[in-house]
This record gives C-alpha cells, structure tokens and sequence, in this order.
C-alpha cells in the first residue's frame, strides 16, 4: 500500500508523455530563436529554457515555459528591448494569445501548443551580482538549482503542491509566498520535504539561511534566504509575515494529522443570502463594504493599491473612532474592500478631552471655544482636565465613507476608478453582490481562512 506521499507524488509527477511533449515544444522554440535571430542578422543570440521546466521540477499538468532570449552584455538596453521584441513576435507568429507585457524591459507572453509561453529578453552577464535587469538573474538560478536539486526533484513537487494547497505559493504581490525559486532552495538546504516541514514547525521571524556562507547585507525580513548566486539578494523578500505565519501553522498542523486535504483542499462553495445572514446575526458585528469597477491594471499593479486602500480605509474609520475587527479586499470586475466593525454606528455625543485646568491660556481657550459652539451637549472637569462632551460629525461609517473616502491613500492608478464610480454597502445589503467568487471570498471570511 501506498502511503499519503506516495499517492500525493502519484498525482502530480508529470508522465513520461508530459516530459517528451515538454521538451519537444521547449527544443522547437529555442531552434525558432536561434533560426530567426540568424534570418535577421541579430548576432550573439543564445536562447535558454529557464524555470522549472528546464530543472524538472514542474507539476503535472502545469505546461509554463520560460524561453530567455540571451543578448551579449555590450549590447544597450534599447538595442535589446527592440531586438528582443523583434525575435519574440517573430517567434510568437504561431502562438495564440499573444500579449506583450513589462517587467523591467518588455516581453511576450503566448499560448503555443498548449503551453503558456514567456519570451524573455534578458542580458548574458558574467555572475548574478552584476545584472542590468531583473531577469538577468534568472539563467543563474537555473544553473545553481540543476547543479544542486538532482535527486530532490520529487521533494520540490510535494513542497510545492503542498504550498500551493496552503496558499502560501506564489511570489506575485497578489499572495506574498513562497516562490518556485524559494521552495527549490528550501529544499536544498533541509534535504528533503520531510525535514523541511520538520524545521518549518519551530520557525520564528528573522530566521536566516545563507548556504554559502556570503550574505553581505542584513535584511529585516521574516525569512532571509540569501542567493547563492547574489550574496546581497534575499529570494525570500516577496514573502509577507502573515504567509510566513501560515506556512509554519500549516506545517504543524500536517505533522499532526497529515491528510491529502493539505495538498487538494476542497474547493470552498460560494455562501448563500441565508448563510451571510446568519453569520451576520451570530458575528453580532457590522459589516461595510467600499465597491468600485476594476480598472484594468495588471496584477501587480492592482493588489498592491488595493492592500493600501484597505489600511487607508481602516486609519480613516479607527480615526473616527469606529473599532475595526477585521479587513479585507477582493477583486474581480469589481473591487471590494471589506471592514468588519463592533457597530457601524456610534452615538451623536463624543468625548472630547481638552487640557489641565491650570494650564491656563489652553484651559481658557478650550472653555471659551466648546461653550460657545452649537455642537457642545456639556462640559465638566474629569481627573484635573476639562472634558466637552460633543456632537459626533460622522455617526455611521457608511455617511463618513460617503463623504471621506476622498482623503484615503487610493493608489495612484485606482484613486479615479474608486472615486467615479463608488458604493458603500453595509450589513445586509451586502447581499446584493451576486459574483460567486465574492460569495467564496466570504466563506473564507466566515472559516477564517
């Protein structure tokens, strides 16, 4: 009989007829570069498949191909951009879905065979510690991980798989995990998926793992795994202290009572209008909720300016004096930033402590100021300090949203998106939105997960 890794690797390892069709496709491209960086008179062109692919540590039915288009290093970085672009639509003229996209330098993304492709202009730079773009770093990866990872292959597909069942995999700002890059060099270092769950158990922030001893920089990061192949770079800097948090309980929790669930989690149903009804009546709390038409921003773009209009949004309701539970933010055609309060509603008479009374020019100023206003319900002396007890100028959260949401942080590419086209929706009301991954969204809210 099998035991659980065993019939967890069973699903996920690529089949001999995966891995032949892999190569195939990944060969006929990298002839296409060569073949038509030579058509075209582009001299020095040296086509490389990069990323799990190439280092056979890629799950079954994940079909990604990264092709980097190498340039020589005394070539500008205009000369690449134009003559990367050049080569890669050249090649993408039998893809599907071909779209350009940007990192540092413009690159083409297509559909070709069934594969998602990325063709990659990068620069042949002698060692990691000297690139001119991001990318450049990549082939190098490549390198240190194919000297390193024979015979852990398998270990990386479980880590990964079981990352991915966590949530915690995926180094975009979308999630803040763990990278495939990441994962391999974890890996690498404990040996096996085993033992990395073991370790993982008793992380703590601030852990640092730096193989070959050359780390140059301190980083302030929850995990510091420094490059091999850059000794001032910490690959584990995309990763958030909350994923961080969630990959160590996820690990305890697997070595408690290991189950296939950690691998393939059930897919959570969208919450019902009953079921949203009765969280909101047994939570006893209040909801609100900020909802605007997505601009179209890539991924990157987008999260991150939604991750700071969320904790705009709360300063503004906590500066208010509305007491936050929890938050959140979700997007699809629409945006919606989610903040659960203790009530959404607080009395017309605040608290507004003033000065000592023997401090007297403040003390006199304040009494003369709160006697006089229309806004004032009384004064009185409270521990040797006066007190004016005011009236509110935002009762609910949705009028203060209404009428503030203007003064958050937005984003630089949300804030008019937000602003034209805006709703506050509270409690039930909420109901209203239909999208059934908005209603998952909330089942994730509900199981705190």
């Amino acid at each position: 009989m099998m035991t659980l890794e065993e019939q967890v690797l069973e699903r996920i390892k690529p089949s001999p007829a995966e891995k032949e069709k892999l190569q195939e496709v990944a060969s006929e491209l990298l002839a296409r570069v060569s073949t038509i960086a030579r058509i075209k008179g582009i001299d020095g062109i040296i086509p490389k498949l990069v990323g799990s692919a190439a280092r056979n540590t890629w799950i079954s039915g994940t079909h990604d191909l990264d092709v980097f288009i190498s340039f020589p290093e005394s070539v500008s970085r205009e000369e690449l951009e134009e003559n990367g672009l050049l080569i890669a639509r050249e090649v993408a003229r039998n893809g599907t879905n071909v779209e350009e996209r940007y990192a540092e330098h413009p690159y083409l993304n297509m559909h070709y065979k069934g594969f998602d492709v990325d063709l990659v202009p990068c620069f042949a730079v002698e060692s990691a510690s000297e690139i001119k773009s991001a990318v450049d770093r990549t082939p190098f990866h490549n390198e240190f991980i194919k000297m390193s990872i024979p015979g852990r292959e398998d270990d990386v597909l479980m880590m990964k798989q079981f990352m991915k069942g966590t949530g915690t995999y995926g180094s975009e700002l979308r999630t803040q995990g763990f990278s495939g890059y990441l994962t391999e060099l974890l890996i690498v270092h404990y040996g096996s998926f085993r033992n990395l769950i073991r370790n993982a158990c008793t992380w703590k922030p601030g852990l640092v793992i730096d193989m070959l001893e050359h780390g140059t920089l301190r980083h302030e990061d929850p995990l510091v795994v420094i490059d091999p192949t850059d000794p001032k770079r910490n690959v584990a800097a995309a990763l958030s202290l909350n994923r961080f948090a969630q990959f160590i309980d996820a690990c305890r929790a697997y070595s408690d009572n290991p189950s296939e669930e950690f691998f393939f989690p059930k897919a959570k149903e969208p919450m019902s209008d009953d079921e949203i009804k009765d969280m909101l009546h047994s939570r006893g709390s209040s909801f609100v909720a900020v909802v605007f038409e997505t601009p179209e921003l890539v991924d990157d773009i987008l999260y991150p300016q939604l991750d700071k209009m969320e904790n705009s949004v709360r300063a503004l309701l906590e500066d208010y004096e509305f007491q936050v539970l929890n938050s959140g933010y979700w997007a699809n055609e629409q945006s919606i930033v989610v903040v659960e309060l203790i009530s959404s509603k607080l009395p017309s008479v605040k608290k507004h402590r003033g000065p000592p009374v023997w401090v007297t020019d403040h003390a006199k100023g304040f009494k003369t100021k709160y006697s006089n206003s229309n806004e004032l319900f009384s004064m009185y002396i409270e521990d040797g300090v006066y007190v004016a007890d005011i009236k509110r100028k935002f009762t609910t959260a949705k009028e203060l949203l209404q009428e503030r949401l203007q003064t958050c942080s937005l984003g630089k590419h949300l804030g008019k998106a937000v602003l034209e086209s805006f709703t506050v929706l509270e409690n039930n009301v909420i109901l209203e939105i239909k999208d059934p991954d908005f209603r998952v969204f909330m089942r994730k809210w509900e199981q705190g997960k």
